[in-house]
């Protein structure tokens, strides 16, 4: 085996958790039929390669298309036609065209059923940051996002769960610059997915051969077991149907 095959074997061999093409996957999972979708940049845009089949989702772009299609073959690239981020994109059947500030109206209109979008830390109340890291050098505004989390029904965010360095990015306060204050519905990690209630932050799933422990060790608040709770209710139920079967 050659140095560059052994050392993809060991890395491979490493992984913990879901990859980024699992982690868009499971995400995807949740986007109920006929649901208007707007992805970010990254890990979130693969999500579309993955919606189950049978359901329609219809994604929408901030430059001004409703009906963005897949990347384009050679023979269907089309200079002009890009997402928010510059990729080439496809319109699919009926797809509509419109001027940036209609595309705005559709977002803070609340008419965008749900975003998919990244992190750079996410606070246990919600808040997210995703744009700056407040830097000297960083980007200097925050761009459409910020009205994304303030204007979509429901925001999903796909992230690692902790830094290159071993950081965790979920915290009990955000540090970097504010894309949106309580705004978060739900986090995919590489580790776990995370429900923003109320209540606090419940893990309701983990990716597979990882532990709650494990996933709290990396995160930077308590998290509220969802599986644990949700096995009690099983066991409950299970005593109830029992005895009702015994009287």
């Amino acid at each position: 085996m050659s140095q560059v095959a052994e050392r993809q074997s060991i890395e491979t061999s490493k992984q913990i958790g879901w990859n980024r093409e699992q982690m868009a996957q499971r995400c995807a999972q949740d986007i109920e039929d006929g649901s208007y979708v707007n992805l970010g940049i990254g890990i979130p845009e693969k999500v579309a390669q993955y919606v189950p089949d049978g359901r329609e989702v219809i994604y929408h772009t901030e430059n001004g298309l409703l009906g963005m299609g897949d990347s384009p073959s050679d023979e269907e690239l089309d200079a002009d036609l890009i997402n928010a981020g510059k990729k080439a994109v496809t319109a699919i059947p009926g797809a509509s065209y419109f001027h940036h500030g209609d595309s705005f109206a559709m977002i803070r209109g609340n008419h965008i059923d749900v975003c998919v979008l990244g992190a750079m830390q996410v606070s246990m109340k919600g808040d997210l940051a995703n744009w700056s890291t407040g830097a000297v050098d960083a980007i200097p505004a925050v761009g459409g996002a910020m009205d994304l989390v303030a204007g979509v029904k429901t925001i999903y965010i796909i992230t690692q769960h902790t830094t290159k360095n071993g950081v965790a990015k979920i915290l009990p306060e955000c540090t970097f610059p504010l894309t949106g204050q309580k705004v978060v519905n739900r986090i995919y990690s590489d580790l776990s997915v995370i429900d923003v209630t109320e209540k606090g932050l419940i893990l309701i799933e983990l990716a597979p051969g990882i532990s709650f422990d494990y996933v709290q060790e990396r995160t930077g608040v308590a998290l509220i077991n969802g599986l644990a709770q949700k096995n009690e209710l099983a066991n409950k139920n299970i005593v109830n149907s029992t005895d009702k079967a015994q009287h």
